[in-house]
């Protein structure tokens, strides 16, 4: 079925799971205005643009260059503060795993492309790219804009209102089917992706940046890309080389420096102020 459409009905399902128990179990009222405006943008760049247009990328390109294109996300939050804000958490440690990281990418790239490089590829590289920088950008407007609402009760209006945002999407680019005709296969796999990869999986990241360090809960950006290939590699028969693991080793280790580097500015900053 379209990409879209299946992401459209993903987020339906899950956000109205969300809205209906917090609303009728845990009685909480309906966002205000200006919490509907926050609502709406994060829905979005988090939910209409970086998750369904990741998804739609799946289409084109590897499953593991798209999650490996995704793990890149931090280094565009570090760029974009830079650049935009003037950020000054930039050091030498900093560059270095941002070359790191687009040079990994680079090597898993050239993997993946060699002998079918074509039209369709460009358009899911692109697509996962753009993905990847409306989640940063998601994160960058979250820390520099909060609202007063219950972060899971957030999520859930954020998925309804990323719903109606997809289905127009949908209805608009790709030939959409009836629902009628959609296999209980795929509905099974849609239910899949709403208990496990919305619902349990949103609930538990939220969780664990509450209650664990946010070097700890973060871990899971690192092992998100190798699951992703290795899976890939055994139910959907992709190709997984040297080459690419070296390039996913070598992204993951950007990542981590870029990460590194930001945090050990942030501590040093504090023990500053309080001497």
């Amino acid at each position: 079925m379209p990409a879209l459409q299946m992401a459209y009905i993903r987020q339906f399902i899950a956000g109205l799971c969300f809205v209906i128990f917090f609303m009728w179990y845990k009685k909480e009222p309906l966002p205000t205005k200006k919490q509907f405006g926050w609502l709406f943008v994060m829905a979005g760049l988090m939910f209409v643009i970086a998750n369904g247009m990741s998804t739609w990328s799946l289409k084109f390109i590897p499953t593991g260059l798209a999650a490996l294109i995704g793990a890149l996300y931090p280094l565009s939050v570090v760029l974009i503060e830079w650049i935009f804000f003037k950020s000054k958490r930039m050091n030498l440690l900093t560059f270095i795993g941002l070359f790191l990281g687009i040079t990994g990418v680079g090597i898993v790239f050239y993997e993946s492309a060699f002998g079918k490089f074509d039209y369709t590829f460009l358009v899911g590289l692109a697509l996962s790219v753009a993905a990847m920088l409306s989640w940063s950008l998601g994160t960058v407007f979250l820390s520099r804009n909060k609202t007063n609402i219950d972060p899971y009760y957030g999520t859930g209006w954020q998925m309804l209102i990323s719903a109606v945002m997809l289905l127009l999407l949908a209805e608009l680019t790709q030939p959409t089917v009836p629902l009628s005709s959609i296999s209980l296969k795929v509905w099974s796999m849609i239910i899949y992706l709403v208990v496990f990869g919305s619902i349990i999986s949103f609930v538990a990241f939220i969780y664990s940046m509450k209650k664990l360090p946010a070097a700890i809960a973060s871990l899971y950006a690192y092992f998100n890309p190798l699951v992703a290939m290795v899976v890939a590699a055994i139910v959907l028969k992709e190709k997984l080389t040297l080459h690419i693991l070296w390039g996913a080793l070598v992204t993951l280790l950007g990542v981590f420096l870029v990460n590194y580097s930001i945090k050990r500015d942030s501590r040093k900053i504090i023990a500053e102020a309080e001497m």
